[in-house]
């Protein structure tokens, strides 16, 4: 029986021819893994509904600040652009520039008091944000084409993700007054301005916008996206009603006719329900608005190399 020996000289050999074989599909499975920072940048343009949680309108019921209480009637259009950028294969940050618009009104509900109320108002919201995302399905950038019979990574083209991040809003709420809409922020219809407690407020908000998102890609720049966010902010005044009536008589004395008109819209059918210190908004549910955005999106090449990868 013959028995080989291995030298240490072939050990060395061996190890080698064993290392020359692995080597390729080493580096090239690494080199897959960190062919995502070579597409790190990613901008996105988007159209999509915008809606509205607040005083105004809503289900037949006592307002709710939940999405039983929506008006899909009232459903308005947005439209959003940003950049993405990839902190890692699960982390991006994001910053948009939003444009929407939301609207609520009383007719819409037959609960009583609101409808008796007869509030309306509309407004622009315009929105920039940074969110920070959190990705629970991560995209695999893969083959530059899908080609049949081509060997080696395949992307996967899905991806979903959590979000929440930091936001500033501008808002100027109208209201109808005849054929025409007026500003109401500076009529003070809850006696900003004339209270010494009432202070007028401000058109400019801070919001944390939270939401989901997912994203599909064509190849390794185009793709599309669906992303639902809400907006919690900190005022109650985006539909200009949240406190209680003011003094009907001191706002037509000290702001005006038109400015008293808006305070009060109601038909004065029962006097006491509008009457001051009754109740007209209700400042512990904070607005709420939204976008669902469906957005086109391109991938930014920011590696060194302009060639095919395979």
């Amino acid at each position: 029986m013959h028995i080989t020996v291995f030298t240490p000289t072939m050990k060395k050999l061996y190890i080698l021819f064993v290392i020359g074989l692995l080597l390729p599909g080493i580096v090239s499975a690494q080199r897959y893994r960190q062919r995502w920072k070579s597409y790190r940048s990613e901008v996105h343009f988007g159209v999509g509904p915008s809606n509205f949680l607040g005083e105004l309108g809503g289900a037949d019921q006592i307002g709710t600040n939940y999405f039983k209480d929506l008006e899909f009637s009232e459903t308005r259009l947005a439209i959003s652009a940003g950049l993405r950028y990839k902190l890692s294969q699960m982390f991006s940050l994001n910053t948009h520039l939003t444009y929407g618009k939301v609207s609520g009104s009383d007719n819409l509900t037959k609960e009583f008091f609101r409808n008796y109320r007869n509030l309306d108002f509309k407004t622009n919201i315009w929105e920039a944000n940074t969110n920070l995302e959190f990705a629970f399905i991560r995209e695999q950038v893969g083959h530059r084409y899908r080609l049949k019979g081509v060997r080696g990574q395949r992307g996967f083209e899905m991806s979903a993700y959590g979000f929440v991040g930091v936001g500033v809003f501008y808002f100027n709420p109208k209201g109808s007054y005849g054929d025409q809409f007026v500003k109401l922020q500076s009529l003070g219809t809850e006696g900003q301005g004339i209270s010494s407690t009432r202070k007028k407020y401000s058109k400019v908000q801070l919001c944390i916008p939270l939401g989901i998102g997912f994203k599909y890609s064509f190849d390794r720049r185009w793709g599309i996206g669906l992303e639902y966010g809400i907006r919690k902010t900190f005022t109650d005044y985006i539909d200009d009603a949240s406190k209680t009536y003011y003094d009907n008589n001191a706002i037509l004395a000290q702001s005006g006719a038109v400015a008293a008109a808006m305070a009060d819209k109601s038909d004065k059918e029962f006097p006491y329900i509008t009457a001051a210190g009754q109740q007209r908004g209700d400042p512990r549910d904070k607005d709420t608005y939204m976008f669902a955005i469906i957005s086109i999106n391109y991938k930014i090449r920011t590696g060194r190399s302009a060639f095919p990868m395979f």
